[in-house]
């Protein structure tokens, strides 16, 4: 079963390194788990994301971005 968590970033971001700290916060939390892409060198993604990196799918929708919003997200997870 794939996560419903993703986190996208890229390197050299700090937003992200934040958005990380986050999601392993959500994670304890809920048991959920969750994994990271990077974006960098995705044509893809950087068109779509990469302007609002770090981003939060959450069941392959997009759920934030810029920061967790970590209440919203224990409440969407059903926590």
């Amino acid at each position: 079963m794939a996560d419903r968590l993703v986190l996208f970033t890229r390197p050299g971001c700090h937003l992200c390194d934040v958005a990380k700290e986050a999601m392993v916060r959500v994670a304890a939390a809920t048991g959920e788990t969750w994994h990271e892409v990077d974006i960098s060198g995705d044509r893809e993604l950087e068109g779509e994301y990469g302007d609002r990196i770090p981003v939060v799918l959450l069941d392959g929708k997009e759920h934030g971005y810029w920061r967790v919003e970590e209440d919203r997200l224990l409440r969407d997870l059903g926590r």
